[in-house]
């Protein structure tokens, strides 16, 4: 079958994969009808994510059709229309005994660890990271994973009723906090660097409170201004910028905590004793997300409560993944979510 391979930093190869000929005891065949292009793949394709090694083929923000399931699954079926959870960890390791599979020290991420689905044929993945969705679009679908991620972002943040709850970084990731926190009892604000993207945010998320990072400091006064000198209980750094994750400390209230869920391969440096230690601030870490968070995903947009329609600005065909795909590294491109459509949907 014909695949997309990334074989070195910015260069893309189409190549020929081999079909699985039946699934294995608790595999199901899957075909891809769409991917999601999110930051991880992007970071791949230019030699930037510390966990990707060429040649790969990349996809894991996925809409799947279930081709054929082996004997012993019993949670899909053929025909199935399934998001996937990536995340392949060890069931008996003590991490994920311990109910954090997200985290577990050999997790192996589909299209990043290992070859993903940006390919035309089917192919093998373990059952039970399936999450079947038949009333959705494969277009949802493929949403789901960037929607999870931002999920688990929040529930690590724990904000409270009556909270304040500030998301640097519009991209989808920290437009996936959004989701969620609208729909929380919090006070939600945006910052970023990009005007276009808070616009977005006010427009289409009812995000009321958007603030423009400005290089002269000016936003932490703004931010002062609209928690009336409190800041933000709970602040999601979702840029994986290391200035910006140095930094955020700054907008945390006192006993505040800072979650980051963007990633970086660079050494962070903080204040200690005139911020951190005096605030009492908590760090936390987030990783992947949840199951569970991917079902209850499905049933909220299952329920309108999630329009992923507004996410889409982009989309293109299989074929043109090796000449159009490097446009999406340029920001000027104003993309929020771009998907690939790889098999035509019936």
């Amino acid at each position: 079958m014909k695949a997309i391979q990334f074989t070195s930093p910015k260069e893309i190869t189409v190549v020929d994969l081999d079909e699985p000929l039946r699934p294995e005891p608790g595999e199901a065949l899957v075909r891809t009808h769409r991917m999601g292009i999110c930051g991880t793949d992007l970071a791949c394709y230019l030699g930037k994510f510390p966990f990707f090694a060429y040649p790969r083929t990349p996809g894991h923000e996925l809409g799947l059709e279930v081709v054929a399931v082996a004997d012993d699954v019993t949670n899909v079926k053929p025909g199935d229309k399934c998001s996937l959870e990536p995340y392949v960890n060890d069931p008996q390791s003590t991490t994920s005994q311990s109910g954090s599979p997200n985290c577990c020290p050999g997790v192996q991420v589909v299209g990043v660890h290992n070859n993903g689905g940006l390919r035309k044929g089917i192919f093998a993945v373990p059952a039970r990271k399936l999450h079947a969705g038949n009333d959705l679009t494969y277009d949802q679908l493929a949403l789901v994973e960037t929607l999870a991620i931002g999920y688990h972002a929040v529930q690590r943040g724990n904000p409270q009723p009556g909270e304040t709850v500030l998301v640097i970084g519009a991209g989808p990731i920290g437009l996936a906090c959004l989701e969620f926190l609208k729909l929380m009892e919090v006070k939600t604000i945006v910052m970023d660097m990009v005007q276009s993207r808070l616009d977005f945010c006010q427009k289409h998320l009812g995000i009321h409170h958007a603030i423009a990072f400005n290089a002269d400091g000016s936003h932490l006064a703004e931010l002062e201004t609209i928690t009336g000198g409190q800041l933000a209980n709970v602040v999601i750094d979702a840029t994986g910028n290391p200035h910006s994750m140095s930094t955020c400390f700054d907008y945390a209230a006192f006993t505040g905590r800072v979650v980051y869920v963007g990633i970086t391969t660079a050494d962070l440096t903080f204040p200690h004793a005139t911020v951190f230690h005096r605030r009492e601030i908590t760090l936390l870490a987030s990783r992947n997300a949840m199951p569970d968070d991917f079902d209850k995903i499905i049933q909220l947009i299952r329920e309108g409560k999630i329009n992923t329609s507004l996410w889409i600005t982009h989309r293109i065909d299989f074929d043109d993944v090796p000449s159009e795909f490097e446009k999406f590294t340029d920001p000027a491109l104003g993309a929020i979510k771009a998907i690939i459509e790889v098999n035509e949907s019936l």
